[in-house]
């Protein structure tokens, strides 16, 4: 089985240059964030949804959305994630 990449997805990098198994963090955290459903459940395929979980709770940043969809997909608290754990650590400045 071969993932298909979007070059849209991918504009900062050749897609053909891109290696599925050593970029692999790379490419979960870029198809989570910016990608459609379809690429989501085609790169679950690919990788399995152990490896996506993982990956996905170690990355150092997903946006709101992105990891509060992860937090349902994957029945994970959102505290478990990094980057969650990141964002707490690291207050942002006060809205007035």
């Amino acid at each position: 089985m071969q993932l298909e990449l979007r070059p849209a997805l991918f504009w900062d990098v050749n897609v053909e240059e891109v290696d599925l198994h050593s970029h692999r963090a790379s490419v979960i955290e870029r198809i989570s964030t910016r990608g459609r459903l379809e690429e989501f459940r085609a790169m679950l395929a690919f990788y399995g949804r152990e490896t996506v979980k993982k990956t996905l709770l170690d990355a150092r940043y997903l946006d709101k959305r992105t990891l509060a969809y992860c937090s349902l997909i994957f029945d994970v608290p959102i505290t478990e994630f990094r980057c969650y754990k990141l964002a707490q650590s690291n207050p942002g400045h006060w809205n007035y």
